[in-house]
Formats: C-alpha cells, structure tokens, sequence
C-alpha cells in the first residue's frame, strides 16, 4: 500500500522477532556502496518534521515510512512528503518489517527512545535516535547492548558537535592555550510565567491511540498536555529542561573536555513559580565535579535554568569555560578572552589602612595579560585581576533553525547516513548520549533525593546509596517489558 496509512492487525512478538532475524541477516545484501538509502521516521512532531525536511534534500535517500500514534500527523506527513512510495503506519513494527527500510529516526517523546532503538536494532535497522536518549540510565546501557549485539549503527541527536566553531574551540582547550580548565558554567533563561495552563482529564481524540503514545510509560488519565508536545513538563516521559536543553551543551562539554563522567553530582529545585499542571523544574541549578588526570581535581560544571526569568548572565551567552589563563564563550562561533596577572600577585591583596608589620609587600607594579593576543596589554595598578579584551572565532552554528549558520541538524544526518555506508563510527554514537543522559539523570536523581549522589564513572555505578541506584532503572509497562526482555539482558 502507498501513500496511505497501513491497516494492519496488531504484531505479536513471536512476528515481530522472527522478522527482525530476517531483516537483520539479509541486511548487508540489501544497502550498497552505490545503492540510495530506505528512511522511516517515527514521531512526526515539531523535530520530526524538520527531519523530514532535511531527507529531502537529500538527493541519495528515499523516505519510505512514517509513523506515529496521532493519525492527522501521519497524513500531514505523507503530503509533505510528497512520495507515493511512502508509507503510513500506526504501528512502528509493520514499519520494521520494510526490508526496504534500512534506518529509522525516532522523534518520539522521550519515554520511547530506547526501546524503540532497541528494537529497531533487533530488526536489523540503523538508528539516528533524537536527545535525549534515555529516560534514565540503564536504558543507555540496554541500548548500547543492542547496538552491539546487531552490529548497528547508532546516532543521537546531540548534533551540535559537528560545528566546526565547536571542533575548533576543542582543539583551542586541548591545546592548554588556556592554562587549566577549572570550572565550566551553562544555564537555560525563559520566562513563560504563568505557565501553558491546566488541562482537564478527558477522553483522548478518537484519532490519537494514546495507549501506544503511553507505551512502556505507566498508565495514566489522558489529559491534553499529557501528549503532543507538553509532554517533556511530566517526569513519565521526561526530564524537564534538564534533559530537554541540558543535552546538546552537555555533550559538547564532555566531548571538549574529554570527559568520561563525574564522580559527584548535586542538584536543587522545583516548581517555584509557574501556575499549570507541570511537574518537572521551573527553577533548578546542578553542580557536577569531573574528576582530571591520575586522581587530579578535573573541572566543575554549572547549570542554571530559570523558567519564569529571563534575565541572562555570561552563561546564558553558551558554554563558559574558565581557565588560569583565559575564557572561551562558544555557541557555535565562540569568544576568547585573556585573564590578566598582578605581576606581584600580594597587590591584588586589600590594603584598608594597611598591613601591620610582616604582611603582604606592596610595590608598584601591575597587571599584564596572560594572553597578549587575546588582550590589550593593561598598564598599572587599580582594578581587579579578570578578563580583558578578546577575540572571535569558529564559525556560527544554527542552535534554532532561522538564525543562519552551519545547520548541524542536517550534518548529524549526513553522518549517519555515510556511516550506514562505510560502518564507520559516526562522531554523535550511542555510547556518546548514554554518557551525556547519566550527567543529567544524575542531577535529576539529586534534585529529587535532596542530597548528593556520588557516581563511579568506570563502573557506571552510584556509590554508597541504594535508593539513588534503585533509580537508574524503572519498569516498562506490559506488554513492552517483554519485548525488551527478549532482546537485551536487563
């Protein structure tokens, strides 16, 4: 059937796995080096479509399917398409039964990422799977089990990576131009104050099946935002802005800082001050400490997002990384500024009236930059030691799509599809977004703990807290426990 939505009856499991073997086995004889690339997309929502719009351009790709629970979307989807070849699904394991489908891109609500990855694996897909990429933490290590069991190729939407002004600020940190790396400060400002308002539990639409939008997520009364798009505000599906917006300057930072994970992550907040039916944070700030080199102190990283002010300071510019020597400021391009020395360090030290005998010694000299090039040379005394200056550099990336710039969203695509190609590793891997998920899980197991939770990296293991542990792991609603449990070891 084309360009229409495929009435099927359910698949059962045993269906299901006996046509992923299939599909899995027969898959290296179906794509070629020269052969033109099967898409499905799953989840045709706000991201959703902008995928759609980027395959399009693409003049070695054919998108044929597209699903999703709420039925006008699947049709909007088909005309925007424009391919009578598509197909429409209600159901995404009639999709994965396509032979022809070689990859899928899952732009679902994020309670759906990884087992839909998972199974896609089993099915013999590649994945480009939207951020974040887990609900919570174990569901990264499934989904790199699967990865690796299937030998599949695994992209996560932390696309914003691929900028060069990103690449370049990671080879101007590495390079030490900056002295020590200590802290590294991030926040999210908007202020949406009171709020989007409260919806009423009610009977869903008649052409939205919510039971399969809910899927392993617990059941709950349908209530308007507890669907398409508001979603992200219920802990069910989400994790707030946290894992919302955290994810894309996150990855960035762990992938710049060459970090593998913290051994300590605190976080405090709540709903202070919006007035609808939201659970998540409308205020919250995290603290995570990075451990360095052969038991070093690493750096500490910061996170500030306020919902109802909007008032932005220096980390509400993009990632800020402070060092000894200099600053770097990156949102796609970035900004280096030079910290300046007392050349006699004790004149930074308050006089009042003065050091009594055996104090500090005081001369005239001043400050001077760390990093002339960065810096007009600054003569004298007065004033306090700080940044001076500074330089631009790297090139503009398109952080919200209209804003110019190197459009890293089509860039992770493009990734992905070459890596389907060469079975290469793509830059933005699964491992990748389960690392960048723990740090954000982390500081949300905290926010909800009310104390600090210390996290082995190597081990991938909380540390001397059971019921913080208990939390990197919840269960999947039936009958999707069992379809998860018959591809991985949980």
């Amino acid at each position: 059937m084309s360009n229409g939505v495929e009435k099927t009856q359910p698949t059962t499991r045993r269906a299901f796995l006996g046509a992923a073997a299939m599909t899995a086995a027969s898959y290296q004889r179906i794509l070629g080096a020269n052969d033109r690339v099967g898409i499905g997309l799953i989840g045709y929502g706000l991201i959703g479509k902008q995928h759609i719009g980027d395959l399009k351009k693409f003049n070695d790709v054919d998108i044929l399917g597209v699903c999703d629970c709420y039925k006008p979307r699947v049709e909007e989807a088909l005309a925007f398409i424009g391919d009578k070849r598509t197909v429409g699904y209600s159901d995404f394991r009639k999709m994965y039964e396509n032979k022809n489908i070689q990859g899928v891109i899952i732009a679902t609500p994020d309670h759906w990422h990884a087992l839909l990855t998972i199974m896609a694996c089993a099915a013999g897909k590649d994945v480009y799977v939207e951020k974040p990429m887990t609900l919570f933490i174990d569901e990264g290590k499934w989904m790199i089990q699967a990865a690796r069991k299937y030998n599949r190729i695994v992209v996560v939407g932390t696309q914003r990576r691929q900028g060069s002004g990103v690449k370049e600020a990671k080879k101007l940190i590495q390079s030490g131009l900056l002295g020590k790396i200590h802290s590294v400060r991030i926040g999210f400002y908007r202020n949406i104050y009171p709020g989007f308002g409260k919806t009423p539990v009610e009977n869903p639409p008649a052409d939205f099946d919510y039971d399969m939008w809910l899927g392993p997520a617990p059941k709950k009364p349908y209530q308007r935002h507890r669907g398409i798009y508001h979603f992200r505000w219920f802990w069910d599906y989400s994790g707030g802005q946290m894992t919302n917006l955290g994810a894309h300057l996150i990855d960035q930072i762990l992938w710049i800082m060459e970090a593998k994970g913290p051994t300590l992550a605190m976080s405090t907040g709540g709903r202070y001050a919006l007035e609808d039916d939201g659970e998540t944070p409308d205020l919250q700030d995290a603290m995570w400490v990075f451990p360095g080199q052969k038991g070093q102190p690493g750096f500490v990283l910061n996170c500030s997002i306020r919902e109802a002010n909007a008032m932005a300071d220096t980390a509400g510019r993009g990632q800020v990384y402070l060092g000894t020597k200099g600053n770097l400021v990156l949102a796609g391009s970035f900004q280096v500024t030079s910290e300046t020395r007392w050349i006699n360090p004790e004149n930074e030290i308050p006089k009042f009236l003065g050091h009594p005998a055996g104090g500090p010694r005081y001369d005239e000299t001043g400050r001077e930059p760390f990093l002339p090039q960065y810096a007009e040379p600054q003569a004298g005394r007065g004033g306090r030691g700080g940044a001076a200056g500074g330089q631009a550099g790297g090139v503009a990336s398109d952080a919200r799509y209209g804003t110019g710039g190197e459009d890293t969203l089509a860039m992770n695509k493009r990734d992905w599809i070459d890596c389907m190609r060469s079975r290469k590793r793509p830059l933005c891997e699964v491992e990748d977004g389960h690392r960048v998920s723990i740090v954000m899980h982390l500081a949300n197991m905290s926010l909800k703990l009310g104390r600090a939770v210390r996290w082995d990296p190597d081990k991938e293991a909380v540390i001397g807290d059971t019921e913080a542990q208990a939390m990197c792991s919840k269960p999947y609603r039936a009958p999707w426990d069992k379809e998860l449990r018959a591809i991985v070891k949980v």
